[in-house]
Parts: C-alpha cells; sequence; structure tokens
C-alpha cells in the first residue's frame, strides 16, 4: 500500500469512528462493499449493510451482495425498493437517477430510524463528481454521506484497498443499474428491463466481464471492451440468434467500446 493510501485509508476509519454508527447501501460492487468492509471493521454490529431488491438490479447481482455481506461478517438486510411505481422514474428523463436515488436513501433512511442509527452512506467517490449524476443530489437533500469521497478516494484506491484486503470483487467490472441500458426518453418497463437483463446475462455466461447491451427499439447496441472485440465476432452467429430469439430486429457492436456513462453523449448534443 502506497503512503498516500494508508493516508487515505485512516482518514476513512476516522471519519467511520466519528460517525459512530451507520447504514450503508450495498450493491455488490467494489465501491459499496469495500466501504461496508471497513465500516465493520471500525464499527462492528453498529455498522448494518442495506441491499436493495430493485427491479432495475438483476438477481444476480442481489445474490452476490448478500453473499458478500456474509463473507464481511457485517449484519445485512435485503428491502424492497418501488422504483417503477414513480411516473417520474418511469418516464426515463434525465433526471432518472435522482427519482431511483431518492427511493432507495428513503427506504435506507427508513431502517436507519427503525435501528436507531443516525448516519446513513454510500459508495459515492471522488471519480463520481467528473460525470452526470444526479443520484448524488438526492443523497444532498436526504442527509447521505459519502465517507470514500470525504476520504478523497479515488476508484484506483478503491480498487487497490480492496485487494490489499483481500475482498473477491476487488477487480469485479462497473455495473450500473438497468435502467441505464435505454436512451432518456425511452419509457421504462418491467419487460424491458428483464429484457436487457437476459441480453447481458446471456453474454456474461459466454465470459465477456465488462459488457453493456444498450436498448434502441429494434436494435441491441452491444459495448464490450475493444480487446474483446475479435473474440464477439467469433460468437456471433449465437448471439445474433439469442439477440433476435429477445425480440431484437438488428444486432450492432459498438466499435468505441465500453464507456462508463455513454448514454450522457445525448445531453451534450442536445445542448
Amino acid at each position: 500500500m502506497t503512503p498516500e493510501l494508508e493516508t487515505k485509508y485512516a482518514r476513512l476509519k476516522a471519519i467511520l469512528h466519528e460517525m459512530g454508527a451507520v447504514v450503508i447501501g450495498l450493491s455488490g460492487g467494489v465501491d459499496s462493499t469495500l466501504l461496508v468492509k471497513v465500516a465493520y471493521d471500525v464499527l462492528g454490529e453498529r455498522c448494518l449493510a442495506v441491499i436493495g431488491k430493485s427491479e432495475a438490479f438483476p438477481e444476480g447481482e442481489i445474490d452476490e451482495a448478500l453473499q458478500l455481506a456474509q463473507h464481511i461478517g457485517v449484519r445485512v438486510r435485503i428491502v424492497p425498493t418501488h422504483e417503477l411505481q414513480n411516473p417520474l422514474f418511469q418516464v426515463n428523463r434525465p433526471d432518472r437517477c435522482y427519482h431511483c436515488k431518492t427511493e432507495l436513501f428513503s427506504v435506507l433512511r427508513r431502517v436507519a430510524e427503525e435501528e436507531g442509527i443516525a448516519w446513513i452512506a454510500d459508495g459515492s467517490h471522488a471519480d463520481d463528481t467528473g460525470d452526470y449524476r444526479p443520484g448524488m443530489r438526492a443523497a444532498q437533500e436526504q442527509g447521505v454521506r459519502a465517507p470514500l469521497l470525504e476520504a478523497g478516494f479515488t476508484k484506483a484506491d478503491i480498487r487497490a484497498l480492496a485487494k490489499h484486503l483481500n475482498l473477491p470483487i476487488w477487480d469485479k467490472p462497473s455495473f450500473a443499474c438497468l435502467s441505464s441500458r435505454f436512451p432518456y426518453g425511452t419509457v421504462i418497463t418491467r419487460e424491458l428491463l428483464q429484457k436487457v437483463d437476459r441480453a447481458e446475462r446471456y453474454l456474461r455466461e459466454l465470459g465477456f466481464r465488462q459488457v453493456r447491451v444498450r436498448h434502441h427499439d429494434t436494435i441491441v447496441r452491444i459495448e464490450v471492451e475493444p480487446c474483446d472485440f475479435e473474440r464477439i465476432l467469433q460468437h456471433a452467429p449465437q448471439i445474433i440468434a439469442h439477440m433476435k430469439s429477445l425480440g431484437y430486429l438488428y444486432v450492432a457492436l459498438d466499435l468505441e467500446g465500453y464507456r462508463s456513462g455513454k448514454m450522457n453523449d445525448a445531453l451534450s448534443i442536445r445542448r
């Protein structure tokens, strides 16, 4: 561990110690998992991990989050969230993530009140401030703290510390909720979420770790790392067949490759 990372790690532990007790939203990604690990090390039973059971998250991700909580030893609860009942989420405007996070943080706040815990926290970090993240506004409005951000952690710092602490998902690819697979303005339904989930699950079963399936009506646009282009083409016949079985007419490979937040490119064009 570098001296700089040691300093940030010590700062993180001091922040969590000062909080005294905390409810943390656990998605199963490396960011929230690291935060839960360090918080549990510092606070023990005064740390509670809460997994939101959402239709915008695959069952496999929820199961993995539960397994990670059990691996760490932290207390954990699974609670349902109901984004699809909110028309402002379904219409999928550019502030969609705000409404999704508002629902999640409201659930976390209720759990915290039941547990008598003052603070709730999430895994936001320094790199999140460089992208369009309306969910961070929801966090500010609801008093959600971001200890990793407060301690100055970048994504690279998080992966390095997670590896140092022997967390099995230290190199897990980034994952975002399935609602991010649709262009703004496409109404989000349960059926469409299940459709892109089945498409992505199939590609992961073929061995593609970092993958996004972007839904454009009758067209499916596949994003993988450029180093995986050749392998995608090798599997093209079965991929095409599977995507068409899901109802897509056309199957496209994005030649730019995977990039987080790519759907936000449309916002700059609109301006």
